[in-house]
């Protein structure tokens, strides 16, 4: 990425000339937004809790260049459907094969951030079959401690409050608690996610979904613990992680007995980041994303 789109952050100026395709797809009754690019070897790649398919737009150019980049809103996100769900990991999963069954795919390369993160692996320990490699960027199948509780806490209340004032100040409180460097979030980012918070019901939606997220990290959700640390175990296909050295709720030490349960994982901590490494140091993390994914499988 160059240095003027960087300073300017903004999304055409970063998407035009890919060939981005948006497209709405019909999955089992769900309109699933999605923003497509590239070809090769496919690559889904699944946003956070309360994100949408742009906060990519650092990323889809230089990984569509080597790969054919499926990014969605996620069910419940975006402009995809939201429908009355619990929203467990078992249901993002389930949608997200739906989706790759709907584009003729068998099997992908998946790249989740946060709670996209934990769907990703939950996705590569169901259905190994369908899971070429997997990469988890500040997401993992494991619980804060409680100082991550207590900043898992703040962003809830930063989430409720949209509910009394879904203003652009409101919006850009939320986004900021991603970045280490508040002075990084752009205006667009924060414009865009106003506009898709201010469609009628999506606060709601957005509420109960972060309250599932968040039971999720607490302990048992609807009698299943998603969230336990020796699932990690089960994933059998090569893994990157990328954490960062600032990262809210779950910091690298908390983590890293969880990652270490993974049989095949290549770890990386990006630095001078939050929870959006993927935005804050995009060249860092693309440059990994694609010696991994275009390493040889081991013999």
């Amino acid at each position: 990425m160059s240095d003027d789109v960087a300073q300017a952050g903004t999304l055409w100026l970063e998407l035009a000339g890919l060939g981005l395709r948006e497209q709405f797809i019909d999955v089992a009754g769900i309109r699933t937004r999605v923003l497509e690019a590239g070809a090769g070897p496919a690559l889904l790649i699944l946003h956070g809790t309360g994100g949408h398919a742009e906060t990519y737009q650092r990323n889809i150019g230089p990984l569509s260049r080597h790969y054919r980049v499926i990014v969605p809103d996620m069910i419940g996100h975006g402009f995809t459907d939201r429908p009355e769900i619990d929203y467990t990991l078992d249901d993002f999963s389930n949608h997200l094969f739906g989706l790759l069954d709907a584009l003729g795919i068998d099997r992908a390369h998946i790249s989740g951030e946060s709670i996209g993160g934990c769907i990703a692996a939950w996705m590569a320990i169901g259905r190994p079959e369908r899971v070429e490699r997997l990469i988890l960027n500040t997401g993992i199948l494991d619980r804060p401690d409680e100082r991550g509780l207590v900043q898992l806490a703040d962003l809830e209340q930063r989430t409720k409050k949209l509910a009394e004032d879904c203003s652009l100040e409101t919006v850009r409180r939320r986004l900021e608690w991603l970045v280490l460097d508040k002075s990084k979030m752009t205006d667009e980012m924060v414009r865009i996610r106003h506009r898709i918070y201010n469609q009628p019901g999506m606060v709601d939606s957005l509420i109960h979904i972060t309250m599932a997220v968040l039971s999720m990290n607490r302990g048992l959700y609807c009698g299943r613990d998603y969230l336990a640390r020796e699932r990690m175990s089960e994933i059998a296909q090569p893994t990157l992680v990328l954490w960062s050295d600032h990262n809210p709720g779950k910091p690298f030490n908390v983590i890293k007995p969880a990652i270490d349960l993974i049989p095949d994982a290549e770890v990386h901590i990006i630095e001078s980041a939050a929870h959006w490494p993927q935005f804050e140091q995009p060249d860092r993390v693309n440059s990994l994303m694609i010696d991994f994914l275009n390493r040889p499988l081991k013999s």
